[in-house]
């Protein structure tokens, strides 16, 4: 990728980060922003699948009739002093106490349940948490509490930690993003001694954490519940090796481990490798962004076989270990259960590349594999692609910005074929795939369960819209939900006229990004006329990405009855 097709792909992540709403922002819990962070058009939604699997909160129920969704202060005939028949039912409950929890909850937009206490996003404060910790002798069943993306709480965790102990069932406590200070670590440290069932614990987004983790990993007890840790961007420093791993000497179930995004792990991976080669039970490991280098991949790699109910391995943007997966890919045949493997942007070199060329065809249950921002990927002579074919449960390919050829573009169009179960396909950033998406027409065929392409900045040209359109009018794409073509300002008029023609027979699309590069403006053609038209007959679309287009004031007048009328989020300049 040239000096201008970086700017354009971080103008692009901010685009995608700006239109997304604050809802979207936290479906995934663990990633602090998508501004200028999004590589991808919407894959949260599809990773959402993978996550937390071994600790899932319980849905949050939707009220059964209109009386729980009116607030109590707008509905003046109910009794807040009444318990309902749900309350009635319920063994040993203190029915006041329970009603003071339902109006703690109601003011924050919740419902109250018995088990868990989801304040995630809710602007809570130090007095909030005060009044928390006094409900919680009338929940003592919790087993979840999740009080994330709060960072007015910072400072005023030990208002709460005193209480914890009345919740002996705690088994999931999520405090990510809430600009804990040193003294909250402390208190939060010295309430583990009262929460002995606890299994997951999230602390990431907090940098405080970082040179001050033995605070809290000194009060773990010797063989606790713990089977996931998360300490994304804690900030983790080279001082707190022996405090990190004396925890998971402490953690014989542990199952997940996240240390992403925290640039010292690479420099103490080795004084962790010795604990984490004795946990046997390990299915996730997360080491995005962590320093990682050559050297301590292999030397990582050299316990892989240790762990061999892993399900997913995450080494990505880890740019100084290129070279270290020649030996290492030989070792991924330990993990027979793998499901994601993600090495993106990891510098691979030709050898590495090759490698993973003989390794990869032998990892069946894989689901995801992501390859993106590996130039390599494109230059190998011996084409990874061809492969895939042998992974007959592969959903989800991510090779965006692999400096694709012609020759390496038609491998893997020529496996994906065989590829019945794939829902995301990502090229972006390939101009190769300009002029030849004919090539992909197979694939678009034979998967019937394709819910996520995207094409931004492949250099695409009419005849490859033109592709589309036949697609979509074949009924092809009938599951597909979103779709990006942005940045390709290469299409004529003509075949944007024909994509959107037929884009009324895409009748599942949730998301369309269509936007220019940064810095280019063009009129709307008669195209303009098409789209407006199928977006009509589009009662599931809810993102449209037009910006950089100009548009005339009538135009801009329609889109934007448009996006009142029919709730459609329409974004241009």
């Amino acid at each position: 990728m040239d000096t201008n097709d970086k700017e354009d792909s971080q103008k692009k992540s901010e685009d995608v980060g700006q239109r997304r709403s604050p809802f979207d922002l936290f479906f995934n819990p663990r990633k602090k922003s998508t501004k200028g962070k999004n590589e991808l058009f919407s894959m949260n939604r599809f990773f959402k699948a993978f996550e937390r699997e071994t600790e899932k909160a319980p849905k949050e129920k939707e009220p059964q009739d209109s009386q729980d969704k009116t607030s109590t202060h707008d509905n003046p005939d109910v009794d807040v002093n009444t318990p309902g028949k749900e309350e009635t039912q319920l063994p040993g409950l203190d029915i006041s106490g329970w009603w003071k929890v339902k109006q703690f909850m109601q003011r924050f937009g919740k419902k109250a349940e018995s088990n868990c206490i989801n304040l995630n996003n809710c602007g809570l404060t130090a007095m909030d948490m005060e009044e928390l910790g006094t409900l919680l002798a009338f929940i003592p069943d919790t087993e979840e509490i999740d009080l994330s993306w709060n960072d007015l709480i910072g400072g005023s965790i030990r208002l709460l930690t005193p209480y914890l102990q009345q919740v002996g069932k705690l088994k999931i406590f999520s405090l990510s993003n809430c600009s804990l200070t040193p003294n909250d670590v402390n208190a939060l440290g010295e309430a583990l001694e009262h929460i002995p069932l606890l299994e997951s614990l999230d602390l990431s987004w907090n940098s405080d954490l970082g040179g001050n983790l033995s605070r809290l990993t000194q009060h773990i007890s010797t063989q606790c519940e713990l089977k996931a840790l998360y300490l994304t961007e804690c900030n983790v420093r080279a001082a707190d090796g022996k405090p990190l791993s004396h925890a998971l000497n402490k953690m014989p179930n542990l199952e997940v481990l996240d240390l992403s995004m925290n640039k010292d792990i690479g420099s103490i991976i080795r004084t962790l490798i010795d604990e984490l080669k004795t946990k046997s039970s390990l299915s996730v490991l997360k080491l995005h962004g962590t320093g990682l280098q050559q050297e301590t991949i292999q030397s990582l790699s050299d316990v892989f076989h240790n762990w061999p109910y892993l399900r997913k391995l995450d080494l990505s943007c880890n740019k100084e270990a290129g070279g270290g997966f020649k030996e290492a890919a030989a070792r991924l045949t330990t993990f027979k259960h793998l499901e994601l493997l993600d090495i993106h942007q990891c510098c691979l070199s030709g050898d590495d590349v090759d490698a993973l060329t003989q390794v990869v065809p032998l990892l069946s249950n894989l689901q995801v594999l992501n390859i993106s921002s590996n130039k390599m990927v494109g230059h190998s002579p011996e084409h990874l692609f061809s492969r895939l074919r042998f992974l007959p449960k592969l959903k989800c390919i991510i090779v965006s910005s692999c400096s694709l050829k012609k020759e390496s573009f038609s491998a893997l169009a020529e496996a994906s074929r065989y590829l019945v179960d794939l829902e995301i396909l990502d090229l972006s950033w390939n101009k190769c795939i300009g002029g030849n998406l004919k090539l992909l027409l197979d694939t678009l065929k034979t998967a019937t369960k394709l819910q996520s392409l995207m094409l931004s900045s492949c250099d695409l040209v009419t005849q490859d819209l033109a592709v589309l359109a036949s697609a979509a009018q074949a009924g092809y794409l009938d599951s597909l939900q979103h779709l990006d073509l942005a940045y390709n300002d290469t299409i004529a008029d003509e075949g944007w006229a024909l994509f959107f023609e037929s884009l009324y027979a895409i009748n599942n699309i949730t998301e369309l990004d269509v936007s220019l590069r940064p810095g280019s403006t063009r009129d709307c053609g008669a195209w303009v006329i098409h789209l407006l038209s199928s977006m009509l007959k589009l009662p599931k679309l809810k993102e449209l990405g037009m910006q950089r287009w100009v548009l005339s004031a009538a135009e801009q007048q329609q889109l934007e009855r448009i996006n009142k009328e029919s709730m459609i989020h329409i974004y241009f300049e």
